[in-house]
């Protein structure tokens, strides 16, 4: 049997959980994002003014963890988005796009009954390591 490799990524320049679960993991090379509040690194709270700003906070959130682990967005290949209310769905889409411009990873999108501290959006990512060469879906 071969050697699985497991390795946790952490920066402090992302939000960590209380110590009970790591901000990513890579076994081999794919990396799991653990989901990202719009919490301020440095304070521990939620950014104001609402799931705009949560989502942009989430997502360069992401951003630190991906780059610790020596990738970008565009190393993302499926995301997860968890919304304390469905109506949202767009605000966050709008701050979405931004951070995706191409090569847009898979995705879902739910509406959850709370999420931690009141947090209006969450988002957990999984990532390729290494450079990614993009093929035609040409069927």
């Amino acid at each position: 049997m071969s050697l699985t490799l497991r390795r946790i990524v952490y920066t402090p320049k992302a939000p960590v959980g209380e110590n009970i679960y790591s901000q990513a993991v890579v076994v081999d090379k794919t990396m799991y994002v653990s989901g990202q509040l719009g919490m301020d690194p440095v304070s521990g709270q939620l950014v104001a003014g609402g799931v705009k700003n949560e989502a942009t906070q989430a997502l360069v959130n992401m951003g630190e963890i991906l780059k610790a682990a020596g990738c970008s967005y565009s190393n993302v290949v499926k995301t997860t988005v968890l919304l304390a209310d469905i109506n949202d769905f767009n605000d966050m889409n709008e701050v979405y796009k931004q951070f995706f411009q191409n090569s847009f990873p898979a995705r879902a999108a739910y509406q959850v009954a709370a999420l931690p501290k009141g947090g209006r959006v969450e988002i957990e990512a999984v990532a390729v390591l290494g450079p990614i060469t993009e093929i035609s879906s040409a069927l």
